[in-house]
């Protein structure tokens, strides 16, 4: 089966948020963000996702993932957040869509509530992030983020996840910048995305207090960029892999 990645876009957002929804229906982070499952709210969390795929469009690098058979259907997406160098400012065309994203998520909380998600551990993961990408984030070139990358049940084992993978590898090796992501599960998504490249560099635990029997601990990995053999060596290695879903925290989700 033929794989074609593509830059997402507005008619792409309902196919891309069922993939997400369905990666990350039994996911450790999902599961400990929002701990009252009978308050989950699959609407409110897909309003949620569409505003950030409608930013996303705009301002990262997110792509969806189809079959030359039925290209009609998404079997995957990626969602990618671009490298910024720290010696340059944020432009003031991002810095104003960070407040026109947060004020849209303020009316939609208004509308549909926090749909299960509690304030305290989302903020628990975030600080918790802050601290690990402070300390990781050393490279003045910035860094390629993967923040999602999901595959359809029924499409695993096909190459999806290895094609949208690629498609920001291959850009991040060209330019000779490192990529970062944050995996929600060990096994078996640590030896998945060892085969490209990515390396373990940190194990960041979430807790919400002393007894908190459901802490969760992510997975912070890094990849240097790659030419010419080390590369090809990594897309074999890669292409020997069992896909899963899910393998990144979903913050677009909240």
């Amino acid at each position: 089966m033929s794989i074609t990645v593509t830059r997402m876009t507005e008619a792409d957002i309902d196919g891309a948020i069922d993939t997400i929804q369905k990666a990350f229906a039994d996911d450790p982070y999902n599961n400990w963000v929002y701990p009252d499952r009978s308050k989950l709210s699959l609407t409110r969390n897909r309003v949620s996702l569409t505003l950030r795929c409608r930013w996303g469009i705009r301002h990262g690098l997110f792509h969806v993932a189809r079959s030359s058979s039925n290209p009609t259907k998404i079997l995957g997406c990626a969602m990618w957040l671009p490298p910024r160098p720290t010696s340059e400012p944020e432009s003031w065309s991002l810095y104003l869509s960070y407040w026109y994203l947060w004020a849209n998520q303020v009316r939609m909380n208004l509308s549909y509530g926090r749909g299960g998600l509690s304030k305290t551990r989302y903020w628990i993961w975030k600080a918790r992030q802050a601290e690990a990408q402070a300390d990781l984030w050393t490279d003045d070139k910035g860094y390629y983020f993967c923040n999602i990358v999901t595959v359809l049940p029924e499409a695993q084992g096909q190459g999806v996840g290895r094609a949208l993978m690629e498609e920001v590898l291959r850009m991040a090796d060209r330019e000779g910048r490192k990529c970062y992501l944050e995996s929600s599960r060990r096994e078996p998504n640590v030896a998945i995305y060892n085969k490209f490249g990515f390396r373990l560099m940190r194990e960041m635990e979430c807790r919400d207090g002393e007894g908190d029997k459901d802490a969760i601990t992510l997975f912070c990995m890094m990849r240097e960029p790659k030419c010419g053999d080390d590369t090809e060596d990594e897309v074999a290695g890669a292409k020997r892999i069992s896909e899963r879903t899910a393998g990144t925290t979903p913050e677009i989700g909240q």
